[in-house]
């Protein structure tokens, strides 16, 4: 089958694959660029972008990390990284992944805005009120992330009563995902959070909101996943692994050779300072952190407000947003590096244009 083009807001991806966003460094201007110049949607995401061009986008380091969220979650850095994306893809649509649980999370949807972002996605909590910060740009399209039918619902009731507004798109996670999960550590084997159970619900429910177009994510992998969840009702998949295969993604060599290593039983569901089980593979690191060995934790800068200023990291063992950066800078020894289940799959590199033939023409 030939696929459709997916339609979000006023814009039309002509491959409806969107590319994941993925931080600390994963998906910046290389990788989304050349998804959107490609014909699918690249997602840059707003994560750690302090670190972009070796740092020189944060305006204060300390031991050699930017400090706190302002130089973290850099202003200067993600209009960088926009703009070179944008020197790629043209005036192509391209998005950016910006995590709600984040701290100047406001701040920095209004910086994306600002530097010319078509697409806002956001998961990582319900974002009730992701459109107060965009009420100045309404050409940019908004897409949560949920993982059910009950959280469509709570955001389209918020967005319509507080502001006129739906989502332009919606992006259902499973949790075959890399990275955060929407799900306890019990719930992510449950039969019914399987992905595959919850489109056609969640379909359902966008339909009463006037036909809100399904995104589908979470252990999509090839052509016929892809397929199976247009039959159920998806209007498009995200896919955020997969990508992490290409020679134009931005992660470090390391990094992506860490994933190509990887085998089945590497794959892992691992506690986090957000407060939800994260997906990624088991290396240095997790041992480490088992044996309460990790590095010290200083919480430098300040990235998630779940983590309560490092309280949450010293629980689980390991600061996220140092280890993150760790494994965009390739350090295998105490670098973290999230995966969906299928991460195991990756064998080799290839271009984003010879993948994105693949994904909707087949092997």
């Amino acid at each position: 089958m030939s696929f459709k083009s997916l339609k979000i807001g006023e814009y039309v991806i002509e491959k409806p694959i969107v590319q994941g966003g993925m931080g600390v460094g994963i998906s910046w201007d290389q990788l989304a660029g050349n998804v959107s110049k490609e014909g699918g949607l690249g997602v840059i995401s707003a994560v750690g972008t302090g670190y972009y061009e070796n740092k020189i986008h944060s305006k204060r380091l300390v031991a050699d990390r930017p400090l706190d969220a302002a130089n973290f979650y850099s202003k200067e850095g993600f209009e960088a990284i926009i703009k070179n994306a944008r020197k790629i893809c043209g005036d192509k649509p391209l998005a950016a992944n910006i995590l709600y649980a984040i701290n100047d999370y406001g701040r920095v949807v209004t910086d994306a805005c600002e530097a010319g972002i078509n697409i806002i996605i956001t998961g990582a909590g319900l974002p009730t009120n992701m459109p107060e910060f965009t009420a100045d740009y309404p050409d940019v399209a908004l897409v949560p992330i949920v993982s059910s039918a009950k959280a469509l619902k709570i955001i389209c009731k918020r967005w319509q009563m507080r502001y006129n507004r739906l989502p332009d798109a919606v992006v259902l996670e499973g949790p075959k995902s890399g990275g955060h999960q929407g799900f306890t550590y019990e719930q992510c084997s449950m039969p019914e959070n399987q992905l595959e159970n919850l489109v056609a619900p969640v379909v359902a429910e966008a339909a009463l909101w006037g036909n809100i177009p399904v995104i589908a994510a979470g252990g999509v992998w090839d052509k016929n996943d892809i397929e199976e969840m247009m039959a159920l009702g998806a209007s498009g998949v995200q896919m955020g692994t997969r990508f992490i295969g290409t020679f134009e993604c931005d992660a470090h060599e390391n990094l992506k050779q860490v994933l190509i290593n990887a085998k089945q039983e590497d794959i892992i569901l691992m506690a986090s300072p957000v407060g939800y089980p994260a997906q990624g593979v088991r290396t240095n690191l997790t041992k480490l952190v088992e044996n309460r060995e990790g590095p010290a934790i200083k919480c430098i800068s300040n990235c998630v407000s779940p983590c309560n200023r490092g309280e949450e990291a010293k629980v689980v063992g390991f600061c996220i947003a140092d280890r993150l950066s760790d494994a965009f800078e390739g350090n295998l020894e105490t670098g973290l590096f999230f995966s969906g289940t299928n991460g195991y799959k990756l064998t080799e590199l290839i271009s984003v244009q010879e993948l994105l033939t693949k994904l909707t023409e087949g092997e």
